[in-house]
């Protein structure tokens, strides 16, 4: 007997029906919604932890939410399988805490507060495994197996009035799979057809209650402990409560009879209770602070909704994005609050035009804090290799061919990706600091001019990124503009300036003329400068560039954007990558895969 299949008289109730494709779709966008639900008050537990006095909860907690971030990439799946559309960039994702579980038992609430007694009945519930016999509930269900159960029901009966293909309409390319998320022992299943997604049913049920009634395991080894199989997430619940690990030959009934598991409850930031941002004023620390983190929460909501509809490869910024949520929310519980507590974070929803990076699908390059270049539009991207003379002159560029991406794609900003130029969310794990540098006054303001015979030619040096097209064989630019009554000298200037990629060099024909600008196309390329050297990303054609806070640079025919993640003047390059010896590849990984 399938393992989701309800038993007993109750499972054919009219409360477990979901017998139009609609009501299949609208069903899963809730199985979404709900996997999400559990996502803050986890967040809220495992980051009031004191890792050092604590990291056994940590470590309970912290899988646990891992876990549920796949459980809802496979929700997802399963979503656009049958033709769905995942949202979750919406306000009814943040509702205010507390809150029920969406469509579930309105009695069960879901608040945010730190490691505790309280958390733990709460997660407890959350997870309670279905009672044996219990029916199917599409609606007010009393367990999330009794949901999932009415999913089951559902798909099994489309398919048999339906067909299988009619009912699994979506496109294949939607479907994140393992190459998109590597952070637990559990599998990320691409939803092709009814027994993949009885697959991805089944590996939610069990990782929550168990593989069996009456079995506390969920089939998979320990991420943790690989030598142990690991508990369901309910009885990893049930350890941390009674302070005793599971061992084989335990079941629900025996409860855990292993080694001992402490808590240290003075380990444990006292956060307050379902934190508003009412109670603070604007402008405030903790208000200010708790914008931020509402505004990067936001943003993986956002990478998460791309992700799932049509740039699965988005999946690994998302989940390196959440990581930047720790620092900001263990900073917020590090201020005291007024009562005793400290502050915490308030999941609150932030419009998109508030963000205003988020918006629209127009062509756009945006800055991640402390993460990628996520370019939106379809902005085509391709490579490009510095031609340099037997003397190694820079002479011109040559473009290669075009790289396949999706329409919203992330680039590399850290340097350390093993997928390079794309982001494979490394920069979460190695900390990396994309603090911006760069200021944001405007070319004319910085720009020095140096006149000729016929041409006027104006430089910003913070935009090199020495390239050497200015330097010639024999004279650099500078040097050359006093003979440029010469048309061939003229027109060799220009020819260079043109070179320029990060247009540090501009010219006109004379002194507050219009700058003439090479006619480039709105692309990304990836630069490669002499000896396999990694160069900048030349953004060119004037595909606009946010910063992380929204601001925007200078929209300009070409600049380069910092890709080894040591530049001086982030997110531009300033060379650095020539002083540093940066290259794509990982040493011994000639594929720059690692």
């Amino acid at each position: 007997m399938n393992y989701l299949e309800p038993q007993g008289p109750a499972a054919s109730g009219p409360q477990a029906r979901i017998d139009t494709l609609d009501s299949l779709r609208e069903h899963l966008q809730w199985a979404i919604e709900l996997e999400h639900a559990t996502l803050p008050p986890y967040l809220c537990a495992l980051y009031s932890l004191d890792p050092e006095r604590n990291p056994e909860a940590v470590e309970v907690v912290g899988s646990v939410f891992i876990e549920e971030m796949l459980h809802l990439a496979l929700a997802a799946n399963l979503l656009n399988a049958v033709g769905g559309h995942p949202r979750l960039d919406t306000p009814q994702m943040l509702p205010p805490h507390p809150r029920p579980l969406p469509h579930g038992d309105r009695s069960l609430e879901l608040s945010l507060v730190p490691f505790g007694a309280e958390a733990l009945e709460m997660f407890l519930r959350i997870e309670q495994p279905a009672p044996p016999g219990a029916a199917a509930e599409g609606d007010g269900y009393e367990t999330i197996g009794q949901f999932y159960a009415a999913i089951e029901q559902g798909l099994r009966l489309l398919c048999d009035r339906l067909g299988e293909r009619a009912v699994f309409c979506g496109d294949p390319a939607r479907q994140v799979n393992a190459g998109h998320f590597g952070h637990t022992a559990g599998r990320l299943i691409a939803v092709d057809g009814l027994d993949s997604a009885l697959a991805a049913l089944e590996k939610i049920v069990e990782q929550g209650e168990g593989i069996a009634r009456g079995e506390v395991w969920d089939g998979d080894q320990d991420v943790f402990h690989p030598e142990r199989d690991e508990v369901a997430h309910y009885y990893r619940f049930q350890e941390l409560k009674l302070g005793r690990r599971y061992r084989r030959g335990d079941t629900p009934q025996t409860g855990p009879t292993g080694e001992a598991i402490s808590v240290d409850l003075a380990g444990v930031r006292p956060m307050r209770r379902n934190p508003r941002p009412a109670d603070h004023a604007p402008g405030s620390a903790i208000h200010t602070a708790q914008d931020e983190f509402n505004h990067t929460y936001c943003a993986v909501l956002h990478l998460l909704e791309q992700a799932f509809n049509g740039s699965p490869k988005l999946l690994a910024v998302a989940t390196g994005t959440m990581y930047a949520l720790k620092a900001q929310a263990q900073a917020l519980m590090r201020m005291p609050d007024e009562d005793g507590t400290t502050a915490g974070p308030t999941f609150e929803y932030v419009a998109p035009e508030l963000r205003r990076w988020s918006a629209g699908d127009r062509q756009r390059i945006v800055v991640l804090r402390d993460g990628p270049y996520v370019v939106y539009g379809g902005v085509p991207l391709r490579r490009k290799r510095k031609i340099v003379s037997s003397e190694a002159d820079a002479l011109t560029w040559q473009t290669g061919e075009p790289l396949e991406t999706e329409d919203t794609y992330a680039l590399c900003r850290c340097g350390h990706s093993g997928s390079k130029p794309f982001c494979d969310g490394t920069h979460a794990l190695i900390g990396f600091d994309g603090t911006e540098t760069a200021g944001v006054r405007p070319y004319k303001e910085l720009q020095h001019v140096h006149d000729g015979a016929g041409i006027s030619a104006q430089r910003v040096g913070e935009l090199c990124i020495h390239a050497a097209f200015c330097i010639g064989r024999t004279r650099p630019i500078a040097a050359m503009l006093a003979d440029t009554g010469d048309s061939d000298v003229r027109s060799n200037i220009m020819g260079r300036i043109d070179h320029c990629p990060s247009g540090s060099y501009s010219y006109a024909l004379e002194r507050g003329g219009d700058t003439i600008e090479p006619d480039l196309p709105q692309a990304v390329s990836v630069l490669e400068e002499e000896h396999g050297l990694a160069s900048a990303l030349w953004v060119t054609g004037g595909v606009p560039v946010l910063r992380a806070d929204g601001r925007p640079l200078e929209t300009r025919n070409r600049m380069t954007l910092c890709r080894c993640g040591r530049s001086g003047n982030r997110p531009l390059c300033d060379g650095t990558h020539r002083e540093i010896g940066f290259r794509e590849e990982a040493p011994g990984h000639a594929d720059g895969h690692r």
